[in-house]
C-alpha cells in the first residue's frame, strides 16, 4: 500500500498533543488515522468515510492501537451535524487527504482506474443512486462538455462529448477510454494520458467532490478550537482554489476597516494561513502519484 501524501507533513502541522479531539475527514485505509491515534491516548479521533471496504480495513488497523476513536459512516458535508449529534461542539483539528486512495484506483472493479477495464462506477459511496454509467449513457451534450471543461479543464471537451453521445451505450472503462482517444487529436494522445482528465471530471460529477469540499471546509472553520489547526492535501487545482479562496476570506480584513487607526477586535480576522507545502522531491520519486499535491494549512487565532 502507497504511502499517504504529504502524510509527516500534515500529521506534525495539526499540532497534536495527548489530549486532543481530532476529525480526520478522509479515513481511507487509516495512513493518517492511524498516526494521529498513536499521538492521542488521552484524547478522541472521529473519522468519517463512506466506502465499506475502506472502513473495515481502517477499523482492523485502528483498533490495534487504541479504542479512543470513532468511525462515522456518512459524507464529510455532514460534519456539523454529525459531531452535534454526539455533542461534539468544538475540535483542536481536522485533517482533509482528498485524493481518491490507492487501493480505490488499484481496484479494477470500482471504475476509477483508466488503466483497467471496469463496468463504468467512480462512486465513493456504494449506495448512491448516480454513477460514472449514468454520466456517460444519459447526460445531455451540453452537461458532458459543462462538466468536462469545469471539472476537467479538458480542452477537447466539445468533440469527446460529441464522440461518447455518438457511442453509447458505453458500458465499461477501456470502452470509454477508446471513445476518448479516438475523439482528441494524436499529438494530444502522445502528451499524457488522453482519458485522465476526462476521468477526474466524472469521479468528481459521481461524487458532488467539490460542493460538499466547500460545505465541510466552512463547518470545519467553524468547529475548530482557539489554536487548533485545519490541514488540507489536495490534489488538483480545482479543489486547492476553494481551499486557498476560503482561507484569503477568513485570513482577510474587511477593507472598509483598513483605514481605522485601531480595529476592534471583533473585526479582526480568527484565522492565520501557517504554510502552504507541495511534496518533496523524494516524496515524488517514491510516489509519483503526489506531483500535484498540496497541503494548506490555517489555525484559529480568535
Amino acid at each position: 500500500m502507497h504511502k499517504s501524501v504529504l502524510l509527516d507533513e500534515s500529521i506534525a502541522y495539526l499540532n497534536i498533543h495527548d489530549e486532543s479531539n481530532i476529525v480526520d475527514c478522509t479515513l481511507g485505509y487509516g495512513g493518517h488515522s492511524s498516526e494521529i491515534l498513536k499521538r492521542i491516548k488521552r484524547g478522541f479521533l472521529f473519522a468519517f468515510d463512506q466506502d465499506e471496504k475502506a472502513i473495515t480495513s481502517s477499523k482492523a488497523r485502528l483498533s490495534a492501537i487504541g479504542d479512543n476513536y470513532e468511525i462515522i459512516y456518512s459524507n464529510f458535508s455532514n460534519l456539523e451535524a454529525e459531531l452535534n449529534k454526539r455533542n461534539v461542539k468544538h475540535v483542536d483539528g481536522v485533517l482533509y487527504d482528498l485524493g481518491v486512495s490507492s487501493p480505490q484506483l488499484d481496484e479494477g472493479d470500482r471504475g476509477f482506474s483508466f488503466h483497467q477495464d471496469a463496468k463504468l462506477d467512480m462512486r465513493m459511496n456504494q449506495n448512491n443512486s448516480l454513477s460514472a454509467w449514468n454520466v456517460v449513457n444519459e447526460y445531455s451534450y451540453k452537461q458532458l462538455v459543462d462538466i468536462f471543461y469545469r471539472y476537467g479543464e479538458e480542452k477537447f471537451a466539445p468533440s469527446i462529448a460529441k464522440k461518447i453521445i455518438s457511442s453509447r451505450p458505453i458500458e465499461t472503462t477501456l470502452d470509454l477510454v477508446e471513445v476518448i482517444k479516438s475523439a482528441v487529436p494524436e499529438k494530444y494522445r502522445r502528451e499524457k494520458h488522453p482519458a485522465r482528465k476526462v476521468f477526474q471530471a466524472i469521479r468528481i460529477e459521481v461524487n458532488d467532490e467539490l460542493n460538499v469540499f466547500e460545505q465541510s471546509l466552512r463547518q470545519a472553520l467553524k468547529m475548530i478550537s482557539k489554536n487548533g489547526r485545519i490541514c488540507v492535501i489536495t490534489f488538483h487545482s480545482l479543489e486547492d482554489k476553494i481551499c486557498k479562496d476560503i482561507f484569503k476570506e477568513v485570513t482577510s480584513l474587511d477593507p472598509s476597516f483598513k483605514n481605522l487607526p485601531v480595529i476592534p477586535e471583533e473585526y479582526l480576522p480568527k484565522y492565520k494561513v501557517i504554510k502552504t507545502i507541495s511534496p518533496s522531491a523524494e516524496e515524488l520519486t517514491l510516489n509519483p502519484r503526489a506531483r500535484s499535491a498540496k497541503l494548506r494549512v490555517i489555525e484559529r487565532i480568535g
